[in-house]
């Protein structure tokens, strides 16, 4: 993260209807760019987490996989600005206001915005046994330039 915290534009503060959150610092080593996360439900009451994650322009996080013995895996639901969505060896898929992702357990993949859009999704952790992160690296700055 370089400079201060940008402020986003009014007009998708209004449309980002979950707010932005606190800065995500807990997972800023897991990022390119700054990153906010607002928790939207208790997990230890259902057991899976849901959360509102915005990204500032540009901002995305490194490749990863969600691991599980049984279950698994991760939804995004896209709620304001607009973002990317990768899978390994396939090609990025633009995410719009609407667009639902779902990631099953063990794909490796990627998200976040583009590069001048302000960006928000819900992550919801899809429960299951044994279920756990695995961070790897960052996504190579000249393949994220090259998305158009």
């Amino acid at each position: 993260m370089e400079g201060p915290p940008l402020n986003p534009p009014d007009d998708f503060v209004e449309k980002d209807v979950f707010g932005i959150g606190a800065p995500n610092d807990a997972y800023a080593r897991y990022f390119s760019g700054r990153s906010y996360l607002k928790p939207l439900n208790d997990p230890t009451v259902s057991g899976m987490l849901v959360a509102n994650v915005t990204f500032e322009p540009g901002c995305r996080n490194n490749w990863h996989v969600h691991h599980a013995e049984e279950g698994g895996g991760q939804i995004l639901i896209c709620t304001a600005g607009e973002g990317w969505y990768q899978e390994f060896g396939k090609p990025a898929v633009s995410l719009t206001l609407g667009t639902v992702i779902t990631i099953p357990e063990g794909v490796k993949h990627w998200h976040g915005a583009k590069r001048d859009s302000w960006f928000s999704h819900i992550a919801v952790e899809v429960p299951g046994k044994g279920t756990r992160n695995e961070w790897l690296e960052p996504v190579d700055q000249n393949d994220y330039d090259r998305l158009e």
